[in-house]
């Protein structure tokens, strides 16, 4: 028996852009009914960093600007060389239920299980090491991503009565595997095992495209958001 998910893959865009999408994803999601993956890229390096985190901290431990607030928790992030996507989940759909360890082993278990049918092999962190508070790739937590020793993936949640957001970001492993491939591999493992998925590709009407551009104009493009802590 399969389910349906939808999936999509954006072009580079700015920071504000990605995260506006995103918010977007997770207020929307309950309509669409049923999971979404998105794929995105950016058009310039940027940070985002954890929608409790404090401004001040950030502008000290990266200089690289834009820095942009997320939707959801979560340390500091770089992107000048990361993959980035994704994932909104509906009230309905039973990933929904689980709590956030549950939902970050699993969604870590899925990435691995991807990789392995590349030939990379990784693991999940079993327990921590703590290296660079607040930020996210260095040290470890619980249930990360791990390649030769070293983490490669992470992710922020976020839950409302409306759905689950997480937004995830693998370091660039194009010594192991391309991003295309990687991604194509993703689709193609369940993400959880003994599920099988039927995918349709999510294509952006123009009112998603406007409600994400107003997203930026009140919040991702305004200093008074991104500052606010």
């Amino acid at each position: 028996m399969s389910e349906p998910w939808f999936h999509g893959e954006d072009m580079p865009a700015a920071a504000d852009w990605n995260m506006a999408m995103d918010d977007l994803l997770l207020q929307r999601v309950a309509e669409l009914g049923r999971p979404l993956l998105r794929f995105y890229a950016w058009s310039e390096p940027a940070a985002t960093f954890g929608y409790f985190q404090h401004y001040t901290d950030i502008a000290a431990w990266t200089s690289l600007r834009p820095l942009i607030r997320r939707p959801t928790g979560g340390g500091l992030v770089q992107h000048d060389a990361d993959w980035t996507y994704s994932l909104a989940f509906p009230p309905s759909h039973p990933w929904f239920e689980f709590k956030a360890a549950e939902s970050y082993k699993a969604l870590h278990d899925w990435l691995r299980r991807s990789f392995e049918r590349l030939g990379v092999t990784t693991q999940l962190a079993v327990c921590c090491q703590k290296e660079g508070p607040g930020q996210c790739f260095i040290g470890s937590e619980p249930f990360d991503l791990l390649w030769n020793g070293r983490k490669i993936a992470g992710a922020a949640q976020r839950r409302t009565r409306g759905g689950l957001l997480i937004q995830g970001s693998v370091q660039n492993l194009a010594q192991a595997c391309t991003r295309a491939e990687w991604q194509e591999a993703l689709r193609q493992t369940a993400p959880i095992e003994n599920r099988v998925v039927e995918w349709s590709r999510m294509e952006w009407d123009p009112s998603w495209l406007q409600a994400a551009a107003d997203l930026i104009e009140i919040k991702y493009a305004s200093p008074a958001y991104n500052q606010k802590r």
